[in-house]
């Protein structure tokens, strides 16, 4: 059996990202309502903080018929797992992608991140999960980091994880009246 040869360098070009998106799922990103409604979207991202703009299209697009103040939320916290997939997983190297897979309740959106693992070399024994937990200093003004997760904890309605370091899928569910959102304090 023959080793795959590595990929060679290929010239950098510049396109407009709608370019990177096939005909049958344009509607995903425009940002209107005009489309039937729909019981779940997925889409695959590639592995770029260079595609967060297409992500938050993406997520601004499936909460497109709520009011302006549930859509600023849930892009925020969607854009939010999506990072963390690119910053803390191996989604975020070359050739990595994740998927974020939207789907929409009488209730409210519930949106996952499904990611490539964890970076570190760490694997779950059978049976043994790895939760993730919010920094409990995370909403300190001060804190350098650890904010995404505590943010993720305050903002939606709830959260959780699957617990598998090698392919970790983290959700959170947002409730269309905000409920059990900090948000809902500040307003």
């Amino acid at each position: 059996m023959s080793a795959i040869a590595p990929m060679p360098a290929l010239p950098e070009v510049t396109v407009p990202l709608g370019e990177l998106v096939p005909p049958r799922r344009r509607h995903y990103f425009t940002g209107r309502v005009d489309r039937a409604h729909y019981k779940a979207r997925r889409y695959d991202f590639g592995g770029s903080s260079q595609y967060m703009p297409l992500v938050r299209a993406f997520l601004g697009t499936c909460a497109a018929e709520r009011d302006s103040d549930y859509r600023y939320l849930f892009t925020l916290l969607g854009s939010e797992l999506a990072n963390n997939a690119l910053r803390h997983s191996r989604s975020g190297q070359p050739f990595g992608v994740y998927t974020l897979i939207c789907q929409r309740t009488r209730t409210g959106l519930r949106l996952t991140c499904r990611d490539q693992g964890s970076l570190e070399d760490r694997k779950s024994a059978p049976g043994r999960r790895f939760h993730l937990a919010p920094d409990p200093h995370g909403l300190n003004l001060s804190a350098e980091s650890g904010r995404g997760l505590t943010m993720v904890d305050a903002l939606a309605t709830s959260w959780g994880d699957n617990g598998m370091c090698d392919y970790r899928q983290v959700w959170f569910f947002l409730a269309y009246d905000l409920t059990d959102s900090l948000w809902n304090a500040t307003a």
